[in-house]
């Protein structure tokens, strides 16, 4: 380890002084490495995630660890969670969402409610006290409703589909799995959805709409397998790859798949980061800020989302566990627009990504310079969020929420 890190070092005093000497010598390094020693290479720094979690919570005056709570001890979810305990055992989707909700750690559990806390303490309000209690408390059902939409959304992702045809007695746990996803994530959806209402906004109503909306038509965006698991576009030669309008109204998919930077990022606002964008400029909005704080707000929060969804994605590849991968993430996009001959490696697993030799893929992928490039895009996105914080305030919260964005 110490070779590594005095080698990581050296290779970073090379970067400053040629970038062109850079590439060339970490391509011809990398080819002359083993699987191993290149994930050891690659592998970003772990950090004390739940300890920011509780300085966060400290600032902002609430335990968001225990933000679906109410809805968990509900009745109907009780008796829906005993119906979950017959899957217990079973590979089941659903079951792998749920373990990762419980129990995950930054790669999958990231705050989004805490986020919208934090932003809407970095503003300052005028309005008498018993005015903005009110507000805070409709601020805090914002944050609650938005991480059960995420929440229910992740349960629904879980549904397997088992064809009729090959419908048997082996099948059965899929099937009733199916039925506790559908459940499970219509109560929270149903459920945040009453929380909604019950702000009586409709400006907020609105907003929040337009991201469900985002997150139903990102389930159809791009080629899908037969679990619907999104496959990446075939590379394209293209002179241009910048960032795309994070409107989604303005995202068209024949313009961004195929160009690795553009279509992760459509992909990516399609499947969630537009709803903490949504979530960030509600919170404004029941803050009475200004139509320029609210579309900061909406910008922060999907550059949030975006750098932490970047920083998952690269943990995902450089770990050291075999699970199988998103294909239509960063590197692999990267990887592709560097190596467009290992688009036939997913080309011959179109029908199920699970045929997909993910052992290979991997080891070609940490070949290319897709790593660094994700790097790169997690700082950029990761530098823009900071530049909205702190366009919106400057205060404790900013700083705190300036701590989670780089905590990764």
């Amino acid at each position: 380890m110490a070779v590594s890190a005095v080698s990581y070092a050296v290779s970073r005093v090379i970067k400053r002084a040629s970038p062109f000497l850079y590439q060339r010598r970490f391509e011809s390094t990398v080819a002359s490495l083993t699987k191993d020693e290149i994930l050891i290479l690659l592998r970003p720094p772990f950090t004390n995630w739940s300890n920011i979690i509780r300085e966060a919570e400290k600032v902002v005056g609430y335990p968001t660890s225990f933000m679906n709570l109410r809805c968990l001890l509900s009745d109907e979810f009780a008796n829906m969670a005993l119906y979950l305990r017959k899957l217990v055992g079973s590979n089941h989707l659903v079951m792998q969402t749920a373990k990762n909700i419980l129990y995950g750690d930054s790669k999958n559990l990231q705050p989004w409610g805490l986020i919208i806390l934090l932003l809407c303490k970095s503003v300052r309000s005028s309005s008498p006290q018993p005015q903005l209690d009110k507000i805070e408390e409709h601020q805090r059902q914002l944050a609650e409703l938005t991480e059960m939409i995420r929440t229910g959304h992740l349960i629904h992702k879980g549904i397997v589909n088992v064809p009729f045809a090959k419908r048997s007695k082996a099948t059965e746990s899929a099937i009733f799995g199916n039925k506790i996803a559908i459940l499970l994530g219509d109560y929270l959806l149903v459920t945040a959805n009453g929380m909604l209402s019950g702000l009586r906004n409709s400006d907020v109503s609105y907003i929040i709409s337009t991201a469900l909306k985002d997150l139903s038509e990102g389930e159809f965006f791009g080629e899908r397998d037969e679990q619907n698991m999104p496959l990446p576009g075939k590379p394209k030669k293209a002179e241009e790859d910048l960032d795309i309008p994070l409107d989604t109204m303005s995202i068209s998919a024949n313009d961004v798949l195929g160009k690795p930077r553009k279509e992760w990022t459509a992909r990516s606002v399609f499947n969630g980061v537009s709803l903490l964008g949504r979530g960030c400029q509600s919170a404004m909005v029941l803050a009475k800020q200004s139509r320029e704080t609210q579309t900061y707000a909406y910008h922060f929060g999907c550059h949030v989302g975006l750098a932490w969804q970047a920083a998952t994605e690269l943990q995902t590849l450089t770990s050291d566990n075999k699970d199988q991968f998103c294909l239509a993430s960063a590197p692999v996009l990267f990887a592709l627009e560097d190596n467009p001959d290992l688009y036939k490696i997913i080309d011959q697993a179109k029908n199920d990504v699970k045929d997909v030799d993910y052992e290979d893929l991997k080891f070609n992928i940490l070949k290319t310079d897709a790593v660094e490039k994700t790097k790169m895009l997690y700082q950029d996105h990761a530098r823009k969020a900071t530049a909205y914080a702190e366009s919106i305030g400057q205060n404790d919260s900013v700083d705190m929420i300036k701590k989670l964005i780089n905590t990764f």
